[in-house]
């Protein structure tokens, strides 16, 4: 049997004016109706997302307003050159583009796919050749000057095969997700308002008020407190959560910004942490409450409390009032809450996993890349 030959050969260094026809893209006037319909996409940088293929975008253009700019044909590689540097795609149809981005339109030595996956692992290599102005600009002369090592067409669709195909694996968790989550919603939904009751449960439901059932205060910290090194969450005033080596307090909590997305975000420990001094934490529940399932219960229901009792300053803030004042319906009996509260948490459990494995496979991702686009690595054919 005849043993399978990887690729071999020199690559070469190339100019990206030599990938194809380079093209900085423009804005037919919006003073025109004509110009604006539903035909053909007009891409712009806000347009552009981890979605590599584009199909469509916000505003479209008319054949007319087509005519009147440069127009992109189908497999036209997007590179985003000022302010996000970085954000690529390709348009898979007729359309074009704003200023903002530089399309290349491969001629037939370069595949595409490839080079979208070459401006994605050199991001960096792009903002480097920025110009030094407020916002940074690459612009169509320095972009198209600018050179990379380039393999031969048949070695670059091989390249491009492999990275698709762990781009279809992250997109379908993403997917999946997605789904996930819309059914954890729907199932909150249904759970958290008692529309539907878990198996063996037909017990009364009751109203209760936030600051009945729970203490509430706020944290002593600052942003200057936290340490990337630090053996406990800090919980500031965004989703992200920070680490700090002090705790103010070790058990079951729900943690809640003070400003900001009061509506949004929301955190649960069971253990040891330390948080900022105008994020509140609400703890110490009473016996007859599950702090699981409040939690899910704010989840859901607290942004439209929080929005309508909100402070209106530079940004949305609430006071402790906004909290104690909060009321909702709870199973009396709590087993039926602590029944509920474990539904959520395994179903928040299968998202984690799944966010983790997503996670995994776009690190994984970045070293075939590394592998692949530099030579390091080649691959058979």
């Amino acid at each position: 049997m005849r043993k399978q030959q990887r690729f071999s050969g020199e690559w070469e260094i190339k100019r990206v004016a030599e990938f194809g026809d380079v093209i900085t893209g423009s804005t037919p006037s919006t003073k025109v109706d004509a110009y604006w319909g539903e035909s053909y996409p007009w891409i712009t940088p806000t347009d552009i997302s981890e979605t590599r293929d584009m199909m469509t975008s916000e505003r479209h253009l008319t054949q007319e307003g087509l005519n009147a700019i440069r127009t992109l044909p189908p497999n036209t590689v997007l590179v985003t050159c000022i302010a996000s540097i970085g954000k690529n795609a390709i348009l898979r149809t007729t359309g074009g583009c704003n200023q903002q981005i530089n399309a290349v339109t491969p001629n037939t030595s370069h595949n595409a796919e490839f080079l979208y996956y070459l401006f994605e692992f050199n991001s960096n290599y792009l903002l480097a050749n920025a110009g030094i102005t407020a916002t940074n600009i690459v612009s169509k002369a320095a972009f198209s000057n600018l050179v990379f090592e380039v393999p031969p067409l048949e070695e670059q669709r091989a390249i491009a095969e492999v990275l698709s195909d762990v781009d279809g694996l992250i997109n379908a968790l993403d997917t999946l997700i997605a789904k996930k989550r819309a059914i954890k919603q729907a199932t909150m939904q249904q759970l958290l308002t008692g529309d539907t009751r878990l198996p063996g449960f037909s017990g009364v439901w009751e109203t209760k008020r936030l600051g009945d059932v729970a203490t509430i205060k706020t944290g002593s910290k600052n942003n200057e407190d936290k340490d990337e090194n630090g053996q406990y969450p800090l919980f500031v005033r965004s989703a992200v959560v920070e680490r700090i080596n002090s705790y103010c307090f070790d058990g079951e909590a729900i943690l809640v910004p003070g400003e900001g997305g009061i509506e949004n975000i929301f955190h649960y420990i069971n253990g040891r942490f330390d948080c900022h001094q105008r994020v509140y934490m609400i703890n110490r529940f009473t016996d007859d409450v599950c702090g699981k399932l409040v939690y899910y219960i704010m989840v859901l229901q607290f942004g439209s409390h929080a929005m309508k009792n909100t402070v209106k300053a530079t940004v949305d803030s609430l006071r402790l009032p906004t909290f104690q004042t909060f009321s909702f319906s709870i199973p009396k009996d709590i087993a039926e809450q602590r029944a509920i509260g474990a539904v959520l948490s395994d179903m928040d459990a299968e998202i984690a996993a799944l966010e983790q494995r997503r996670d995994k496979t776009i690190a994984i991702k970045q070293g075939v890349m590394q592998q692949l686009l530099t030579g390091k690595v080649r691959l058979l054919k």
